[in-house]
């Protein structure tokens, strides 16, 4: 018998049926049966289901004679089903990547429960892709199987079927089936929750479910949608049949007066000619299953009440008072913004006429960020080398916390801001300066971009227009002429900057200032950063970042990363940076996956690390400079350097041991040759090429020239003499590695 049974009704879905068959087939986890049920479908997918059974021994093809519906539909696959498990996937919905793997090691993990409830992502015809807001309902703290007591949480998901996998023999046992109509999970769903004597949970997203522009049943107008009735009587006789489920009755009472005012306010389901019917439906069913003891919110109350008194037209008066209020609160606001934005603009303009503060710097990186970066790495030199310079950080507000209390805040927008701007001498960026800077006579602008280039940047990006993405080259020029320095971390930065933004700038050759921190940390510092992080003692932890696609719409991911340390076992540690745009989450897996996307400082996170798996991503020569492991993931190298071109070809001079795929990903580290000889002598000549200057003191060098005006500056610590820096060698015990000077604690500044 196979593992699974996934069952696939078809209907009118041809243009994405291949798609959803192609998602299923595709799975890592190989171990199922695909069952497709023509349900006499006018268009071609009868024809496709046929085809992929012609190549698939895999796929079986039910042809009804008749259009029945979905939940029939559901149950001509679920009579002829033979896996354990039962997995239901609509014609125009996809599996994600490696779901039915993920799928498989939980009900392991779980015990093989009667039900796993996983997660769905709304995948728009637009290309976004969001993930389902109530996911927290998935988490899997806690004692697993349980039961639907234990999670009651559970009934405020998705009340479907294809967001779970049903155990066949409990289905079976349970004479579980589904209805005719729309709205047919809901009679499914409701029983098998409450009849389950084990459930789990898998926080993943599994499905993703597209939101079709047109031609979606339940968007589409019609008398069926009347059908919700007929399938909540359902759902109440067997709690009729079922006496020791009666507990539930007051939650099924308000799941079913939120389904039924969610149809009757959707503009896109109910005829009007229909409305005063179903809202006179809907009181009666209201009146019939009403059962106190059911709380909710005071706008929840009035919205059942509602229903149940049947009071149409104080329904419509009330959404239309509140649509009212919402279109002048709007309307008001434009006014008073367009003033706002006028007075802004007056006021900056007037402090541009009052002299500059030689003793005043701004720092900023890019979208209004954070304390960090080169920037950051900046600001500490100026407050250490130079106290007689007030230092000032511009962030949006949630950022304001990550900013030292020496460092005055400034928000991006206010009064404040454009009088730090207008009167600084100093200012300090990773990224193009605000849109409205107007640079004046004496003021010192230093451009530290996000560090050393390898993909195309600035003007060679015009003949890569997915990685332009609209960039304005004009604007770019005006912004490079601007500039009066450029911080370079190596010679390879400072002729590609010199070239793709061209101006009359002067390249600061000094090194990269957010490795500074490197040479610095003690290891104490270290411990503390892997501690925070979560990562276990005793283990190898890994930073995976991978870079950002230009040329998809939305990212995917390129590894399975529970899988990967499943593989690797437990010695091993992933902190995933940069997860996909459809947020595949990351399960616990006995905390040896943390998401770190949100850190907000990068260098602690390759402080914490005792290797780095990228493929494209700059940060690799920022982390060469720990001299620590970095494996490459060659994933899509050709379609990469298509779309965004490389200064260098990165698999002919690699900074350590490539692996093309995920099997030889997991074969280098299993293996031993992340850190052996062999990556150790290419990481050598990386390092010679690309941080000749990182020896701790690149930040100095740039403020003695800029701020102090110094010419002799601090040499250069050649490659040869240098340290290693805290645990510089991946398995080293940190309590071996010399202790290095500088500040008390460097996690106080991470």
């Amino acid at each position: 018998m196979p593992r699974f049974s996934v069952i696939v009704p078809a209907y009118q879905v041809q243009a994405y049926l291949h798609a959803c068959l192609e998602s299923v087939l595709s799975q890592s986890c190989p171990d199922l049966e695909l069952i497709v049920v023509d349900d006499r479908s006018p268009d071609a997918c009868g024809a496709i289901a046929d085809e992929f059974a012609a190549l698939d021994p895999r796929v079986r093809v039910v042809h009804l004679a008749q259009n029945r519906g979905l939940g029939p539909a559901r149950n001509a696959g679920l009579e002829r089903a033979r896996g354990d498990y039962l997995v239901f996937l609509d014609g125009d919905d996809t599996l994600a990547p490696h779901a039915l793997r993920a799928v498989a090691d939980r009900l392991k993990e779980t015990g093989e429960p009667d039900v796993l409830v996983y997660d769905y992502a709304r995948a728009y015809w637009t290309g976004e892709t969001v993930r389902n807001r109530a996911a927290a309902h998935l988490a899997e703290q806690g004692p697993a199987p349980f039961r639907l007591a234990d999670r009651p949480g559970l009934l405020n998901l998705l009340m479907v079927a294809w967001n779970k996998t049903v155990r066949r023999e409990f289905a079976e046992r349970a004479g579980l089936a589904f209805p005719p109509g729309y709205y047919e999970d809901t009679p499914w769903t409701y029983p098998v929750l409450l009849s389950a004597q084990s459930v789990a949970t898998l926080d993943r997203v599994c499905v993703h479910y597209r939101q079709r522009r047109t031609g979606s049943i339940l968007g589409t107008p019609s008398e069926r949608h009347l059908d919700v009735f007929a399938q909540y009587d359902r759902v109440f006789a067997f709690l009729d049949a079922h006496p020791e489920h009666d507990r539930w009755r007051p939650v099924l009472y308000r799941r079913m007066a939120d389904h039924l005012a969610t149809v009757f306010t959707r503009p896109d389901r109910l005829p009007r000619p229909l409305r005063a019917e179903f809202l006179r439906r809907a009181r009666a069913h209201c009146r019939r299953y009403r059962v106190p003891g059911a709380p909710a919110r005071l706008s929840v109350r009035l919205r059942h009440a509602l229903l149940r008194l049947g009071l149409r037209r104080t329904w419509a008066a009330l959404r239309l008072a509140s649509a009212l209020r919402r279109r002048s609160a709007r309307g008001a606001a434009l006014p008073l913004r367009a003033v706002h934005r006028a007075a802004l603009r007056l006021h900056y303009r007037v402090q541009r006429l009052l002299p500059l503060r030689p003793d005043r710097a701004v720092f900023a990186v890019e979208g209004g960020g954070g304390y960090g970066c080169n920037p950051g790495a900046l600001e500490e030199a100026f407050r250490r080398l130079a106290p007689h310079v007030r230092t000032a950080w511009a962030a949006d507000r949630v950022h304001h916390h990550t900013v030292p209390p020496a460092t005055r805040r400034l928000t991006p927008g206010t009064a404040a801001y454009w009088t730090a701007l207008a009167r600084s001498t100093y200012l300090v960026h990773n990224a193009a300066f605000d849109a409205g800077l107007v640079r004046r006579r004496g003021q010192v602008l230093v451009q530290t971009r996000a560090g050393t280039p390898l993909g195309h940047e600035g003007l060679d990006l015009q003949e890569r227009p997915a990685a332009a993405a609209g960039t304005d080259f004009g604007a770019l020029l005006r912004e490079a002429g601007s500039w009066d320095y450029v911080v370079c971390a190596n010679r390879h930065s400072a002729l590609t900057w010199e070239r793709v933004h061209p101006g009359g700038w002067t390249a600061l050759e000094y090194g990269q200032p957010r490795t500074d921190v490197f040479q610095r940390a003690r290891p104490e510092d270290v411990a503390r950063l892997r501690e925070t992080l979560g990562v276990p003692r005793g283990t190898v932890a890994v930073l995976y970042a991978p870079a950002h696609r230009d040329y998809r719409r939305t990212q995917r991911a390129l590894l399975d990363l529970e899988r990967v340390v499943r593989r690797l076992g437990p010695r091993f540690t992933v902190l995933a940076l940069g997860l996909p745009d459809d947020a595949v989450p990351l399960a616990a897996c006995g905390g040896r996956v943390v998401d770190v996307g949100g850190h907000p400082h990068v260098e602690s996170l390759c402080l914490a690390a005792d290797a780095l798996v990228t493929d494209y991503s700059p940060l690799m020569f920022d982390y060469a400079g720990l001299d620590r492991p970095i494996v490459l993931h060659a994933a899509e190298p050709e379609a990469y350097e298509e779309a965004r071109g490389t200064y260098f070809d990165l698999r002919s001079f690699p900074p350590g041991p490539v692996a093309r795929d995920e099997d030889e990903l997991v074969g280098v580290f299993a293996g031993g040759d992340w850190q052996g000889a062999r990556s150790a002598r290419l990481r050598a000549g990386f390092r010679e090429r690309f941080c000749p200057y990182d020896d701790g003191r690149a930040a100095e060098r740039v403020v003695r020239r800029v701020v102090l005006g110094q010419t002799r500056l601090p040499p250069v610590v050649p490659l040869a003499e240098r340290r290693p820096p805290a645990a510089a060698v991946a398995r080293t015990p940190l309590t071996t590695v010399p202790r290095s000077g500088g500040p008390r604690s460097v996690t106080d500044s991470l």
